[in-house]
């Protein structure tokens, strides 16, 4: 699979030119789970999408399991380049745009997960989050586990903020909104806090993003104003 992701698969040398490449067979992947979900993914569907019949798929990627891999490392991209920026500002730089990268694909939330090979644009994520906090002063334990804070962060907010392709509940935001208000018009007494909780809140639907976002940025530039004045002369 380490291959197949770094951009060397063992093709034949010998016969007709390919009617196909593995980037086109993972951008028709990424097509389909964009639009129906991961589980609508398969050689069959794809094959359907291309010139080429299921077997000869094969020939590019072994199976399904390979072909989300490559599909994934494909649909992350590389990281935007924001150079120049103070480590909090390119940290939360670096946050929103992977966020935008899981709405924009949210099946990725569930094809990165749990033990795997990475490929080449999911490091170069990881080594762009990195760089965010290089010269502040703390070890490299402690930057893999910001990076790894950071991401879980984002990861729980656009899972509760989207609807996966394939899984729809069938309902809006203004319809989880307007059923939720009426609940609490009836039922004020039973939840009391809740009620006054969201009498009170205004903001966006990812108001929580941005909010836990500062408050580990908070914490992180505590720990690195005190390295500093831990380590400076006196």
């Amino acid at each position: 699979m380490s291959e197949l992701l770094w951009g060397k698969p063992s093709l034949p040398s010998r016969g007709p030119k390919p009617a196909v490449t593995l980037a086109g067979i993972a951008e028709a992947g990424i097509r389909i789970a964009d639009a129906e979900g991961l589980d609508a993914v398969s050689m069959q569907r794809i094959a359907g999408e291309l010139p080429v019949t299921k077997m000869a798929l094969y020939r590019y990627v072994p199976g399904k399991t390979e072909l989300i891999a490559v599909m994934s490392d494909l649909a992350m991209g590389a990281p935007p380049d924001r150079p120049d920026l103070p480590w909090r500002e390119a940290l939360h730089a670096w946050a929103m745009d992977l966020y935008d990268g899981f709405t924009r694909h949210p099946w990725l939330l569930l094809s990165t997960v749990g033990r795997r090979l990475l490929g080449p644009n999911e490091l170069a994520w990881i080594e762009r989050g990195l760089a965010a906090l290089t010269g502040t002063g703390l070890t490299g334990g402690e930057q893999m586990d910001s990076i790894l804070v950071v991401t879980s962060h984002v990861r729980n907010i656009a899972q509760q903020s989207t609807t996966f392709p394939g899984h729809t509940t069938g309902l809006t935001e203004e319809d989880m909104q307007e059923s939720l208000t009426q609940i609490l018009t009836t039922e004020a007494a039973r939840f009391p806090h809740l009620t006054t909780a969201l009498r009170t809140a205004a903001g966006s639907e990812n108001q929580g993003l941005e909010f836990g976002l500062q408050r580990i940025l908070d914490g992180l530039e505590l720990l690195i104003s005190g390295r500093k004045a831990s380590t400076s002369p006196h």
